[in-house]
């Protein structure tokens, strides 16, 4: 059962909310996201707050009534404040730079690799050792980042590799200690 869903998202004055049959346009200071209710869902605004209500008691609707209530306030976050991923290159000589609407990044291969930066994502490199993936939209914010990192992953013996900030790497001991 949803327990998220029973509660009201709270819509700040700046922000705009539209429906138009399933289609919920919500639209702030940073930008306009849309998004497309399941069949059935029906969203109540009163008062700088919208519930989102199912059409019945049963467990998918349950599912779904939570996840409309996330995407939505994801929505009215992204927004309002934005979303952003901090990423950090490890390795010697092992960098990252933009280069017009391209992310350019040297990882010890015999090519650099280029990584075109998707509609609506801003990348930003204020070190050559970081790199900062913002947006307003989690979910592309969220698979930019793990496209990044995903040409290289942190590997476990010397923690070379493009890992999220605070992401913890076990390391294991190599062959010279078994």
């Amino acid at each position: 059962m949803s327990r998220i869903a029973k509660k009201s998202i709270q819509v700040p004055s700046n922000v705009k909310v539209k429906i138009a049959g399933p289609t919920v346009n919500v639209e702030g200071p940073k930008g306009k996201l849309e998004y497309t209710l399941q069949p059935g869902f029906k969203l109540n605004i009163k008062e700088g707050a919208i519930d989102v209500v199912r059409p019945s008691d049963s467990k998918t609707d349950l599912a779904f009534q939570g996840l409309s209530w996330r995407l939505i306030n994801n929505m009215v976050k992204g927004v309002t404040d934005g979303f952003e991923k901090r990423l950090e290159v490890r390795g010697v000589g092992y960098k990252a730079q933009i280069q017009e609407k391209t992310l350019v990044m040297q990882l010890g291969f015999t090519h650099p690799i280029n990584f075109q930066i998707p509609e609506g994502i801003v990348i930003e490199t204020p070190k050559p050792t970081d790199i900062v993936v913002k947006g307003i939209d989690k979910q592309k914010v969220g698979q930019a980042a793990a496209d990044i990192r995903a040409y290289y992953k942190p590997e476990p013996y010397k923690g070379k590799g493009i890992r999220y900030v605070g992401e913890y790497v076990r390391k294991k001991a190599g062959k010279a200690v078994a």
